[in-house]
This record gives structure tokens, C-alpha cells and sequence, in this order.
């Protein structure tokens, strides 16, 4: 893949297919990681 379409591939999960593309599942999980240490951070769930 494309550096050049690594913000448009980190938005498209490709809705209707078998699998995601690499940069999103990289961009959900930082995602995730980030959710989880503010919430740590502030006591809730």
C-alpha cells in the first residue's frame, strides 16, 4: 500500500468484504489503546 493513501485506507474498513485493510486495523487498535488508558485514568470502566 501507498503511503499517500494511508489517511483515506485508516477511515475505509471496507465494509462488505471478508477483511480490513491494514491501516485501519492499526488506526482501531491505537485507537482502542488510547481509549483505554483515559478511562483507566479516570476511574471508569
Amino acid at each position: 500500500m501507498k503511503p499517500a493513501d494511508n489517511e483515506s485506507n485508516m477511515q475505509n474498513n471496507n465494509k462488505g468484504t471478508n477483511g480490513t485493510n491494514k491501516q485501519w486495523d492499526d488506526a482501531q487498535t491505537n485507537r482502542n489503546r488510547q481509549l483505554q488508558e483515559t478511562r483507566a485514568r479516570k476511574g471508569g470502566k
